[in-house]
């Protein structure tokens, strides 16, 4: 297996040589925090074993969203949290994408494009629920921001899960959707639904003085599946909430100046490799770092945590009712943090002091003037 960091320190200086507009202060900050991640050049933490009083220096994971060693205890957290959220009933995946046409001005406007990507989406669900004969009420949705496609090229979309029911507030009723002669795979025709959410997105960007191109397709995609109760949806978009967006696995070869990965058609279902040079490899990973502070995640309707009050209700409608009751009914209880075992003896170890710098901090003189932003 070839390690990210790897290639960071054999690529970097040809990727930042190259494509030097695409080396935000967020793909900077990627690159030296992977690049430390658990090296010598990474702070250290002293820990002490709590049965034979054996003591380890070990250096610090650096703890970004998009290193693959690190966040695991965290993307866990998370699929468990919105596990327990989950409500009696059939859940959909709705899927929003933006043309290819609108991606190079998304890219230059990031945070801005992506906030109005997502709460457009949710207010083309939230317009329709309302409007629902069957519903008529406000939903709930658990949505993850996606910005890679399979190959790891620049596909900005936004994953919307949501159960086939809302809540109205005021009359204090609890509405699911009834069984029709379509199944119960189909909630909202996604023709409508793109076709909303295409006046939404383009209105968005116009009140933020962003220039739209001067052809834009009129048929947009919105993709709208069943997928049961929603835990492997749950699973599936959690997946890449933390851990970056191609697994080391996933990287085959690294022959000279070029890398070699493999990636899953979507169409074919079959594995598919593809080749390119160093630096083109770790600008299609580092374009999907978001900008700093941006959440990828985000809980709208009764599923919001400041909804106190419909959630409260929510619990009292339905998962007090025996005949309604879920099958995982939801708990606090949370996969501990993997413990540190001691080398010699096995017992837990537990941390001293944090982080201690390293004797030498500072990175060789080719490295410093590599990831210092001019």
């Amino acid at each position: 297996m070839i390690l990210l960091a790897t290639l960071i320190e054999r690529f970097g200086a040809d990727y930042l040589a190259q494509y030097p507009r695409c080396a935000l202060p967020a793909q900077r900050q990627a690159l030296n925090a992977m690049q430390r991640c658990r090296t010598t050049l990474a702070p250290r933490m002293l820990a002490q074993c709590g049965d034979c009083g054996q003591q380890q220096m070990v250096p610090h994971s650096c703890g970004h969203r998009n290193c693959p060693h690190c966040q695991a205890h965290e993307s866990q957290a998370w699929i468990e949290r919105q596990t327990q959220r989950l409500v009696p009933g059939n859940y959909f995946l709705i899927t929003f994408t933006v043309p290819a046409e609108l991606r190079a001005l998304i890219w230059q406007h990031q945070r801005v494009a992506f906030t109005a990507l997502m709460d457009c989406a949710w207010q083309t669900l939230r317009t329709f629920s309302q409007n629902h004969k069957h519903l008529h009420g406000t939903p709930g949705a658990v949505a993850v921001l996606h910005t890679h496609s399979r190959q790891l090229e620049f596909h900005p979309h936004v994953h919307m899960l949501m159960p086939a029911a809302a809540l109205d507030a005021d009359k204090g009723l609890w509405r699911s959707m009834r069984r029709s002669n379509k199944g119960d795979g189909y909630l909202f025709n996604h023709k409508a639904l793109a076709k909303v959410f295409c006046g939404k997105f383009t209105a968005a960007l116009r009140q933020h003085d962003l220039a739209l191109p001067p052809q834009l397709p009129k048929g947009w995609v919105v993709d709208c599946k069943s997928v049961g109760n929603g835990e492997k949806a749950i699973i599936y978009l959690g997946r890449y909430l933390y851990r970056g967006v191609i697994p080391e696995k996933d990287i085959l070869r690294c022959d000279g100046n070029h890398v070699t990965y493999r990636w899953r058609d979507g169409k074919t279902k079959r594995i598919a490799t593809r080749t390119v040079s160093g630096a083109e490899f770790l600008r299609l990973v580092l374009q999907h770092v978001l900008p700093k502070g941006f959440r990828r995640a985000r809980n709208f309707g009764f599923l919001h945590p400041n909804s106190k009050r419909l959630i409260a209700l929510l619990k009292l409608l339905v998962f007090k009712r025996p005949r309604t009751m879920p099958t995982a009914p939801p708990s606090s209880a949370s996969t501990p943090r993997t413990q540190w075992k001691c080398a010699c003896c096995g017992a837990a170890m537990v941390v001293l002091r944090r982080r201690i710098l390293p004797s030498t901090n500072a990175p060789p003189a080719h490295q410093s003037e590599l990831y210092t932003r001019k």
